[in-house]
């Protein structure tokens, strides 16, 4: 037997290994797995160059559990160790025998997994004691039994090994009993790996037998060691990639609406599956749902430095041993490859969009309204995927028609352009509810977009931020008189002094209901004899700013405004002429300062005195026509409406 020093600079290496070399404790399995999963590899490369001779017999890795004596057993068959490389790999931190062996055999080399040679210490951040048993490939090697109780100082001695491999026996802290536990490793086995190369078997499979668990004879084995990524696609079904993406996500219900399969092997490599799911509200609910994976081995779900913002959106698995790394795996670092990665995965989603749309574009309006919100984050978030995706970007008006923007500018250039040359696009966002205003415009022979999806706004700012000359706008239906919002020849106006409308106006304002979240704000307008007496408007520039304040940092003043509406007396309708005509004006002196001294002038005051129901009536019928009339004040207005009747 003998003993020494790990060769290391600090004796304080193994408290930083226990708490900060990797940012969870869990690793540690994934860590011991990849290198089990390495060492079979390996023995599968020498073999075939003829340096391991004979069948290789069972190459499966097992992980065990023993409770009674707290021990947690990761085991596998291939090329073991001998004592001089124990002391080169073990002994010696950070040497890493996986690069040494890719140096050596860099073109037969099957996938290994280690780089940095410490995943093997990561075992002391859950064990107050570590064993490795190992017996080599080499002929007349001879075992050995490696010991250290998570200090610089280790035990060596030859030892009795029966079969070719390593054995590592963790012997877990009473802190960390529950890696002792079944359930436990099974779930870290089958999230870090449930795609390893390797089979790995844990225990044996069980099922239900007279209401309760009997185990059989059979292995329990976590892993495919052929998912659909590392396969060809002309060796794959749509059913298989529909299966595999239930094997990723048990709990989907629904099935993905079409996928991606990713293949290069220059000037980087990177294989994958990328799902586009239904994505319908919420963004936050979708994202973090790819996988990345180097080697088949699980790394982490947050890919924003991998993938553009908007592909966090897509499901599926990215796999590459191109991405770099720190040393726990845990963390991507940003380099050249992960920027050519982006953009290879960009490109492909866009080009196999565009694909889509060119060749079956029935298919691909069908899945418009769940693939949406993806193509419109990815617009308003990336530039170059903008200019790819303008061409398939899809607009859908309030009969269900799909159209391009530049198909749609040209299907209603002719009727809505207003007299100063600007392109009004005509929208709503709830159709029963702007069902009146709705229908104005289409008396008017205009077409009305529906807008609304969570980031309709935001696309409908960006495509007239960067229409010709800014001569595009959005307008909800809403938000004006008919007239105003496409003038095509100037405002009419009617025959009343700026008193009588100031009269008629404070009668109206003394009526409105009072609302620190609602502000109305009263006018009067000639818009036209058919439309309603009374009606509400909301200025599209403020109702935007609050509806882009729920997505955009940087915005929440508006959030915090109330909600403002302008409450319009239409002075062309029959019944707000009758009102006028019942106004009595008198005559008031009023001070007032001019040229820096006070007069007092006569001035005409007009006041509407006994109409308050039949105002109020107008009033609600303008709030039912918004949909903002509702409890206690609806069914005052239906109890009025019959008094009156």
């Amino acid at each position: 037997m003998s003993k020494g020093n790990i060769g290391v600079t600090s004796d304080n290496i193994f408290p930083v290994i226990k708490k900060f070399l990797y940012s969870d404790h869990e690793i540690f399995l994934r860590e011991l797995i990849s290198n089990a999963v390495d060492a079979t590899q390996k023995l599968k490369t020498l073999s075939s160059v003829g340096e391991v001779k004979g069948d290789l017999g069972d190459t499966r890795v097992r992980v065990s559990i023993n409770k009674d004596k707290k021990t947690l057993t990761v085991s596998d068959h291939g090329i073991g160790m001998t004592a001089e490389e124990v002391d080169k790999y073990i002994n010696q931190i950070a040497f890493s025998g996986a690069e040494e062996f890719v140096n050596k055999y860099k073109d037969k080399t099957e996938a290994i997994i280690g780089h940095f040679g410490l995943g093997f210490y990561s075992a002391f951040m859950v064990s107050k004691k570590v064993e490795i048993f190992s017996q080599s490939y080499q002929e007349d090697a001879k075992a050995v039994h490696w010991s250290c109780e998570g200090d610089p100082e280790y035990t060596m001695e030859d030892t009795i090994k029966a079969e070719r491999g390593t054995d590592i026996v963790l012997h877990i802290d009473d802190e960390f009993s529950q890696y002792l536990e079944e359930a436990t490793i099974e779930g870290l086995l089958k999230k870090y790996c449930k795609f390893l190369p390797v089979e790995i078997a844990f225990g044996k499979k069980k099922e239900w037998k007279d209401g309760k668990q009997v185990e059989l004879d059979e292995e329990n084995i976590i892993n495919d060691t052929t998912p659909a990524w590392t396969r060809k696609p002309a060796d794959l079904k749509d059913e298989d990639y529909d299966k595999f993406y239930h094997e990723l996500y048990p709990t989907q219900m629904d099935e993905p609406l079409f996928h991606i399969h990713l293949n290069v092997d220059y000037p980087f490599n990177l294989t994958g599956i990328l799902y586009f799911p239904k994505i319908k509200s919420n963004l936050d609910v979708h994202r973090n749902k790819i996988q990345l994976y180097c080697n088949q081995v699980y790394v982490t779900d947050e890919v924003e430095n991998i993938v553009p913002e908007y592909l966090t959106l897509l499901h599926g698995v990215i796999d590459s041993p191109d991405i770099p790394l720190n040393v726990s795996r845990s963390y991507l670092q940003s380099d050249n490859n992960v920027k050519k990665i982006s953009g290879y995965i960009t490109k492909k989603v866009a080009d196999k969009l565009a694909e889509m749309f060119k060749n079956d574009r029935e298919n691909f309006e069908k899945k418009w309204d769940d693939i949406k919100m993806f193509i419109q984050f990815g617009m308003l978030t990336d530039e170059k995927f903008y200019e790819k995706a303008v061409g398939f970007a899809l607009l859908k008006n309030i009969e269900g028609k799909y159209f391009t923007l530049d198909e749609y500018k040209t299907k209603v250039k002719e009727a809505q352009t207003d007299k100063d040359g600007n392109l009004v696009l005509l929208y709503t966002q709830d159709t029963d509810a702007n069902y009146t205003y709705i229908e104005r415009a289409k008396a008017k022979g205009y077409d009305v977009l529906l807008m609304d999806g969570e980031l309709d706004v935001h696309t409908m700012s960006q495509a007239e931020q960067k229409a010709e000359e800014n001569k595009l706008r959005f307008v909800r239906v809403d938000s004006d008189t008919i007239e105003n919002l496409i003038r095509k020849e100037d405002a009419t106006k009617d025959n009343y002094s700026d008193e009588q409308k100031e009269g008629l106006r404070k009668a109206v304002e003394g009526l409105l209901p009072e609302s620190e979240k609602l502000k109305y704000y009263v006018s009067c307008e000639a818009a036209a004899a058919d439309a309603l007496p009374v009606f509400l408007t909301q200025n599209e520039f403020m109702r935007r700013m609050k509806e882009m304040s729920a997505h955009q940092q940087g915005m929440s003043f508006y959030g915090q405004m109330p909600d403002s509406y302008n409450l319009v007396l239409n002075t062309a309708h029959p019944l707000i002429q009758e009102l006028v005509a019942k106004q009595t004006s008198e005559q008031v002196n009023e001070e007032v300062e001019k040229d820096g001294k006070k007069e007092t002038v006569v001035k005409t005051v007009y006041k509407l005195e006994g109409e308050d129901e039949r105002l109020k009536q107008l009033i609600d019928i303008a709030l039912l026509a918004s949909g903002q009339l509702k409890g206690e004040a609806l069914a005052k207005f239906v109890n009025r409406s019959v008094e009156l009747l």
